[in-house]
């Protein structure tokens, strides 16, 4: 069995003759890199700086006793974002973030990675491989369909070649692609991208660069793919979107190696708070560890600064949304085993409490959960659960062997674009949960004055109900491979249903 990618869990790989529900690389028609050796986690010794969260009471700014606190721990403050109290802090001190949680005013911190920054590489990370010329001749499209929409069997799936023939969204509303960056230059996103929207964060702090949202050369593509599944413009060119008359920012919170670190992802969401995002898409997990245990003192406070900073942008007026995970593992079950965690250091096998332990932003309060389905309208073979923690399902693909999708369409996968103008399959939560921020941004699109729990509420409402697969043994050996639980009309594999965007535009 394919071992766990050290950054990527959300695109994943499976051979088209095993069920690989852990299997982090890229699906079929992806060339995947070898993983690179993950960095050592710094010493005393070799006094190298880390990154830290320092979390204080919100909307008070930086005191100046903290901030001297700080500088006499060996801190040095990169940013800090005063509404809701987050301090970006780089030190060398291997005591910082013991020291500080000691300092009056504070309420917790603690260090973001393993790996010392700066934590720089152009390691290629995987390329899905591209849609040849052959394959893309071979595509026969019908009248008013965009070229290669007869391969995305995934619009059918949740109405979304109906709801187009009423309408396509609005250019008023805009989805922020929190991710690996987005190529805006691409054509079937060219149309509907919003520069004022985007950013790189990366190093926690925004940099508005022109282009800076980009992944550069070597880096995934999947952010680019995410925006394309959400928006890619219904323009004669290429694939067609679930929401192709609104806009997508690319928010790049992903370093050259690929970790999503938190003082990124909080950047990402206060970005998005604070410049007219109507819904965010998050298919990562923010690194390095698959799930925070709040016990810890140190992923305590990883976990309040990303919780501060979603809650922040649905307070704004944005809808949340993100991917449930690759790993097939059941997230109300009473224990988990996590194998990869940290990611960036060396992970080792540890039993974790899902009650005190949570995949961030995934699990926080108020985040669209979405599980991904197949080509046949299943749980994917890869796709986490549970019931009380998945709110809607969507199509984010699986083996085609498992399920294949009917003709024309050839591959199992889910079709998104590349950087370079190019268009390719990839699989994963990754992919199911644009499809729910595309849904959402038609919502919106329809209820343009609806708060964030308004447009949630009616996604769920408008979502088709889907009862459990039971059994569900999706490779066909005679074993059950997971145990659904709950009703048709909300479960743990489907949550309140698949959504369904021909009800988006029309209800």
């Amino acid at each position: 069995m394919t071992a766990p990618h050290p950054r990527y869990r959300r695109a994943i790989a499976i051979p088209l003759g095993m069920a690989t529900a852990t299997a982090l690389a890229f699906l079929p028609n992806v060339t995947a890199a070898a993983a690179d050796t993950a960095p050592t986690a710094s010493t005393a010794a070799d006094a190298s700086p880390l990154s830290y969260v320092v979390n204080v009471r919100p909307g008070h700014g930086t005191s100046a006793y903290v901030d001297k606190a700080i500088a006499e721990a060996g801190g040095t403050i990169v940013t800090s974002y005063d509404e809701i109290g987050v301090i970006v802090v780089h030190s060398a001190n291997p005591d910082f973030a013991r020291t500080i949680r000691t300092v009056h005013g504070v309420e917790s911190a603690g260090n973001t990675r393993n790996a010392p920054l700066p934590a720089q590489s152009t390691t290629d990370v995987g390329t899905p491989k591209a849609l040849t010329a052959e394959e893309l001749k071979g595509v026969q499209a019908a009248d008013g369909q965009d070229p290669l929409e007869p391969l995305q069997w995934d619009l059918a799936a949740i109405k979304a070649d109906k709801a187009h023939e009423k309408s396509l969204g609005s250019p008023k509303v805009t989805v922020g692609v929190i991710d690996t960056g987005v190529d805006d230059t691409h054509p079937d996103i060219a149309p509907n991208f919003n520069r004022n929207a985007s950013v790189n964060c990366v190093s926690g702090k925004p940099d508005t660069t022109d282009g800076a949202w980009r992944p550069a050369a070597g880096e995934s593509p999947h952010g680019t793919h995410v925006a394309g599944e959400i928006a890619a413009a219904k323009n004669g060119i290429g694939m067609t979107g679930v929401a192709p008359g609104v806009k997508v920012a690319g928010i790049k919170v992903a370093d050259p190696k690929g970790y999503f670190y938190t003082e990124a992802v909080v950047c990402g969401f206060v970005w998005a708070a604070e410049h007219g995002v109507d819904v965010t898409n998050n298919s990562y997990y923010t690194d390095p560890w698959y799930f925070n245990c709040t016990d810890d003192p140190d992923q305590k406070a990883l976990v309040d600064a990303v919780t501060r900073a979603a809650r922040f942008a649905e307070r704004k007026g944005t809808v949340n949304v993100a991917a449930a995970g690759n790993e097939n593992y059941d997230l109300a079950s009473d224990s988990i085993t996590d194998p990869s965690s940290p990611n960036d250091g060396t992970p080792s096998d540890r039993a974790i409490d899902p009650s005190k332990c949570l995949d961030i932003p995934t699990q926080l309060p108020g985040v669209v959960t979405v599980a991904a389905t197949g080509a046949k309208g299943i749980k994917s073979s890869f796709s986490n659960y549970g019931l009380g923690t998945i709110d809607v399902a969507a199509p984010g693909g699986d083996s085609t062997r498992y399920q294949a999708p009917a003709p024309p369409a050839t591959s199992g996968q889910i079709l998104g674009t590349l950087p370079g103008g190019k268009w390719g399959y990839m699989a994963g939560t990754s992919m199911a949960s644009p499809h729910v921020a595309a849904v959402a941004a038609l919502i919106k699109s329809t209820h343009p004055y609806a708060s964030p729990a308004l447009v949630k509420a009616l996604l769920y409402a408008e979502a088709d109900a889907t009862a459990c697969t039971d059994p569900y043994d999706i490779n066909g050996d005679g074993k059950v491979d997971a145990v659904c639980q709950g009703p048709k009309n909300y479960n743990g594999f489907y949550g309140w249903g698949t959504v369904d965007a021909l009800n988006a535009v029309t209800k």
